[in-house]
């Protein structure tokens, strides 16, 4: 079986990633998708990081029970800037799929893709599809496809903001993940 994946910060997950990756697995025929939590994203810091340990928990409680989704903590265990281009190498050589795998990423991360490290090389290894995220336009330039999944206003900083400023957050996040976060005192002040 092929799969999609999906990488990230995760912090925390929320059920807007699920919703897009579980929108565009159906839409392109994916029967797999894996959620990759980054160790150190090489594009962004990690703002108000609990740990990996905190993230990779939250991300397998929020896929318990879900066939579609599993989790894979190569990047944590590998350490150091999580390259995209070695996750997808190391996925395709563990997993070996019998299709070509696709990497799924946000309209936000787009027009920033061709400075990833080897982005020819990503492309050469999964199909890339962009999925919408902010609902602003991008231009790529390279080859990919757009998803036509719904937009969902939810992100990991307004999961953090509204957590600080004690506002409604629980259900923004699965409830696995909300008991965690409320057992570890995780983005509190």
């Amino acid at each position: 079986m092929s799969f999609l994946v999906l990488g990230g910060s995760f912090n925390p997950v929320h059920i807007g990633h699920l919703i897009m990756a579980e929108e565009v697995a159906t839409q392109f025929g994916y029967g797999r998708v894996i959620l990759v939590p980054a160790f150190m994203p090489p594009h962004k810091d990690l703002v108000d990081d609990p740990g990996p340990e905190h993230r990779l928990a939250m991300l397998r409680l929020a896929v318990v029970g879900q066939e579609l989704f599993s989790v894979d903590d190569c990047e944590l265990r590998r350490g150091g800037p999580s390259y995209t281009v070695d996750t997808l190498a190391d996925l395709v050589a563990r997993l070996r799929p019998d299709g070509r795998p696709a990497l799924l990423i946000g309209d936000d991360l787009a027009e920033g893709f061709t400075s990833w490290r080897e982005p020819g090389r990503i492309l050469g290894m999964a199909r890339l599809i962009v999925a919408r995220r902010s609902g602003l336009s991008y231009e790529l330039g390279l080859a990919h496809e757009s998803a036509g999944n719904l937009l969902v206003p939810i992100s990991s900083t307004l999961v953090r903001q509204r957590v600080r400023d004690g506002g409604a957050w629980k259900n923004l996040v699965p409830p696995g993940v909300a008991s965690y976060m409320d057992a570890h005192g995780l983005y509190r002040n």
